[in-house]
C-alpha cells in the first residue's frame, strides 16, 4: 500500500505540487492513500483526482484577497526583501468585535468550495483511494484525521479549511462542540498516521530543508516576532513528527522516500507571492526529477 504524505507549509505548497506532479505524471506512481496537513490538505484532493493542471493554476494564481476577509498583515518591501507588519486597522477592528484572532479567513473556505465541486467530491468518495485531512482539536489538545469516506461534501470542505487555518492569524472554527485550528499544531508531517492506516511505502514531501542552513532573523516588531515564534514551534513539531515517523517505519518495515526543499524558500509562508510560487512549483518538479535520477544511478 503506497501513500503520499504532504506536510504543512503555507505558500510553500507550490513546491510540493511540483514534486507531486513529477511523481504522478513522470514516475507513474499510484497511491492508495493521500494524507495532508494544512497546505498539504489543500493539495491532496486535486492530486487524488489527477487534476494537476488545475492545481497548478490554483497555486500559481492564489492571492491574499482570496484567503482573508480580514487580513491582519501588511506586506512591505525594502531593498528587495519582503517583510510583514501588522495591519493595525484590521487587528483593532477584530479586538472591538470581540474576536480572538487577528484575522478571518472565511474567504478561503469559499475558495476551496469554488475549486472542489460536488461532482469531484462524489467521484473521489467512490474510489478505493482514501484522502485524509489533518486537523487540530484545540479543545482536546489532539490531532484528528478526517477521511473523505466519512464526510459529506460540506463537512470535508470544512475540514480542509480548518486544517489550513493558522490560528491566531486566521479563523478559529467551532465544530462538533469543539474548537479547531491548523493541523500543523499537532501533526505537521503525518507519517505515523499513514503507517497506522496500513501504508508500506510512503513518499513524504517535507516543506523545509533537511538541515538548517541559514540563521533565523527574528522580527523587529512584536507582530512579526510572534509569527517567527509560531513558525519555530511548528518546526519543532515537524522534527518530532519526522522522528516518530522514522521509528514507526523502522519497526514496521515501511519504506520512506523523503523529499525536502533543497533551499529555504521563504521566511514567511503566509505571504502568497504568485511569481515566487510559480518558481517554487518548477523547483519542486526539478528537484524530484534530479533526486529520481540520482537514486537510479545508485541502484
Amino acid at each position: 500500500m503506497r501513500a503520499l504524505v504532504i506536510s504543512g507549509g503555507g505558500s510553500k505548497g507550490a513546491f510540493a505540487g511540483g514534486v507531486a506532479q513529477y511523481l504522478l505524471q513522470n514516475k507513474g506512481y499510484t497511491y492508495d492513500l493521500f494524507i495532508g496537513t494544512s497546505t498539504g490538505s489543500l493539495l491532496i484532493s486535486h492530486l487524488a483526482l489527477g487534476n494537476i493542471d488545475k492545481l497548478h493554476s490554483i497555486y500559481t494564481n492564489v492571492n491574499m484577497n482570496q484567503i482573508f476577509d480580514i487580513n491582519p498583515f501588511i506586506i512591505k518591501r525594502k531593498k528587495g526583501i519582503e517583510y510583514v507588519t501588522i495591519n493595525h486597522f484590521n487587528v483593532v477592528r477584530q479586538f472591538f468585535r470581540g474576536k480572538r484572532t487577528f484575522g478571518e479567513s472565511r474567504k478561503l473556505r469559499d475558495f476551496i468550495k469554488a475549486n472542489l465541486s460536488v461532482a469531484e467530491f462524489k467521484y473521489l468518495q467512490s474510489l478505493s483511494t482514501d484522502v485524509v485531512v489533518t486537523v487540530t482539536n484545540i479543545s482536546k489538545n489532539e490531532a484528528e484525521y478526517k477521511s473523505i469516506k466519512n464526510c459529506t461534501y460540506e463537512e470535508f470542505c470544512d475540514w480542509i479549511w480548518i486544517s489550513s487555518n493558522y490560528v491566531p492569524f486566521m479563523s478559529i472554527v467551532k465544530k462538533e462542540g469543539c474548537e479547531y485550528g491548523d493541523g500543523g499544531f499537532s501533526s505537521l508531517i503525518p507519517i505515523t498516521e499513514a503507517i497506522n492506516r496500513g501504508a508500506t511505502e510512503i513518499d513524504v514531501i517535507i516543506l523545509e530543508t533537511e538541515i538548517s542552513i541559514t540563521k533565523t532573523i527574528l522580527g523587529k516588531n512584536p507582530f512579526s516576532l510572534l509569527i517567527d515564534l509560531f513558525l519555530f514551534t511548528l518546526d519543532q513539531v515537524g522534527k518530532l513528527d519526522l522522528l516518530n515517523g522514522k521509528l514507526a517505519a523502522k519497526n514496521k518495515n515501511v519504506k520512506l522516500n523523503l523529499y525536502y526543499t533543497p533551499t529555504k524558500l521563504t521566511n514567511n509562508a503566509l505571504i502568497f507571492n504568485q511569481n515566487k510560487m510559480k518558481k517554487w512549483w518548477q523547483q519542486g518538479y526539478d528537484y524530484a526529477q534530479n533526486k529520481s535520477e540520482i537514486m537510479s544511478q545508485i541502484r
